[in-house]
């Protein structure tokens, strides 16, 4: 059984526990599934209070799909998660991100 295939079982057994979403989401992502990648993030970010890493994800793959100003905003979400669990240094990486786009 491939991760992939272990994680959406664990994700339909426990569909509210995050994370099994967010190991989901980055296994579709290093595997170029971008769309179901964004899909289960969505779902854990639906579910969690994430810290700033989800959000910094997202916004890397709406970029890959042309969807800039997606990308923007969960860029500017991750900008302030990072803030609020005190994660300066992601949210400075995050910030030059955006700026960037």
């Amino acid at each position: 059984m491939s991760r992939i295939e272990a994680l959406q079982r664990m994700v339909e057994q426990r569909p509210n526990d995050p994370r099994g979403r967010f190991g989901l989401a980055v296994e579709h992502l290093q595997a170029g599934a971008l769309e179901e990648g964004i899909r289960e993030l969505r779902a854990y970010l639906a579910l969690a209070d994430d810290e700033g890493n989800a959000w910094g994800r997202l916004g890397e793959a709406l970029v890959s799909l042309g969807l800039t100003e997606e990308a923007r905003v969960a860029y500017q979400n991750g900008i302030d998660a990072a803030i609020r669990h005190g994660h300066p240094t992601l949210a400075e990486t995050l910030t030059e991100t955006l700026e960037s786009l």
